[in-house]
């Protein structure tokens, strides 16, 4: 897989990052007392944030890096920096980096589940199960495939299973529960999931994809094939932008008479001394930061479709349906549906647990696109190992027809592949040939 979402991942071992970001900053992390700046802090993250949506590594890391020197106590810069690191996989320092975020704030979105991924990543299985298990707020379909990843997929397929049955099931869900199966050795069943949401045309080549898959030459190569990233060796995030908890007695530390070696700044405890510091060091651009070597060998890529994904935000925009639209494209529906050659393809729209669940997602996917609206719907009823499944279709077209209608349900955030007719009948939910009304 090459691209797969948001993140990313990869092993560490050997490179001077960290050192020579250190000497590029010189005493910018020794005395964060006197260069924290909240508000550059987050013109930083900004950049970083920028740099992580066009998947530009160097920047994202470089921007990151900066916004935690100048707030080094501040969870969501450091769960950033370790996006960051995973999209330019440094695995070791993504792991650092993600390890303080939860130990000064455990609830920051993301960054559990990005943890156990750079702990995979490493080959520390029983970490990641550990951090898994001490998070069960992460998604299921993230956590179930996680589990998978670090070695468990009876684990993954036990939380996957009875989500794949539920009424919110999605396909990512259901290709994960599928991809676990695999892992677990169950491919019989993974092929019968998958194909659920698969175009027939495309199962084989999907299965052949996850049987490379399941066979990694190296600890990090699944995650770094899951996000779509190249491991780099790394040696860990700079040494100075280590977690250090606020001292607590500062003002007596400046008061005593035998300052250490260390801390010979300190014994002038001069306002204009400390607020010069800031003004000479605080230039965050580490230019002369070599490039990270890659690490060979990182086995066959798989590809899925994005993700959105791990470790990227679910996107719930079109879920708002008008009823008087819904109640328009149902009175339209006899005079479009002339325009459509006839053939025997079908546009699959989904598979649910239920004639229920697939009514509901019928209206919704009618209100984003009047052009299905037009078209009775279709179902046909599956059985798999894993539970019994409606599927949810419109068609009986020509394929030029069909492929046009699903680049429409593509086009306004809808999931769905053409094929050729499996056993579809008009659905239970339309009486006498006439759709019934949404509300």
């Amino acid at each position: 897989m090459k691209t797969r979402t948001l993140l990313t991942i990869g092993i560490s071992a050997l490179v001077v990052t960290g050192p020579m970001l250190g000497a590029a900053l010189p005493g910018m992390m020794a005395t964060a007392a006197s260069t924290e700046n909240p508000k550059l802090a987050a013109a930083q993250a900004d950049k970083a944030r920028g740099a992580l949506a066009k998947r530009q590594a160097d920047k994202a890391v470089r921007f990151a890096e900066a916004a935690v020197a100048y707030a080094p106590q501040d969870a969501g810069y450091r769960a950033l920096l370790g996006q960051a690191y995973l999209l330019a996989g440094r695995f070791t320092s993504a792991r650092q980096a993600l390890t303080d975020t939860l130990s000064l704030d455990s609830a920051t979105p993301g960054a559990a589940l990005n943890l156990a991924l750079a702990q995979i990543a490493e080959g520390d299985w029983q970490g990641a199960r550990g951090t898994l298990e001490a998070h069960s707020e992460i998604s299921v379909s993230d956590r179930g495939l996680a589990f998978a990843l670090a070695g468990d997929p009876v684990r993954a397929v036990q939380l996957l299973g009875p989500a794949a049955r539920d009424a919110e099931s999605t396909p990512k869900l259901r290709q994960n529960l599928a991809l676990s199966l695999a892992l677990a050795g169950h491919w019989e069943e993974a092929r019968a999931i998958a194909a659920l949401d698969v175009a027939p045309d495309q199962i084989d080549a999907r299965i052949e994809q996850w049987a490379a898959f399941s066979r990694p030459a190296n600890a990090y190569d699944q995650v770094a094939s899951l996000l779509g990233v190249r491991p780099v060796a790394d040696s860990g995030q700079p040494v100075q932008l280590a977690l250090v908890r606020p001292a607590e007695n500062v003002g007596v530390a400046a008061v005593v008479p035998t300052p250490q070696p260390t801390e010979e700044p300190v014994a002038e405890p001069s306002v204009q001394v400390a607020a010069a510091e800031p003004v000479t060091t605080v230039e965050p651009s580490p230019e002369p930061q070599p490039e990270p070597a890659q690490v060979a060998g990182t086995g066959p890529q798989v590809v899925f479709g994005p993700r959105q994904e791990i470790v990227q935000p679910v996107q719930v925009a079109a879920s708002r349906a008008a009823p008087a639209a819904i109640a328009v494209r149902v009175a339209k529906a006899p005079v479009a549906a002339a325009s459509f050659a006839k053939g025997s393809y079908y546009v699959q729209l989904g598979a649910y647990v239920s004639p229920a669940v697939a009514r509901d997602a019928w209206r919704r996917t009618a209100s984003r696109v009047p052009e299905v609206g037009r078209h009775q719907p279709q179902g046909a009823r599956v059985t798999t190992k894993a539970g019994n499944f409606y599927r949810l279709s419109v068609g009986g077209f020509a394929r030029n027809d069909a492929d046009s209608l699903c680049r429409q349900v593509k086009s306004s955030g809808g999931a769905c592949f053409v094929r050729v007719a499996a056993g579809d009948a008009m659905a239970s939910w339309v009486k006498g040939g006439t759709q019934v009304a949404s509300r």
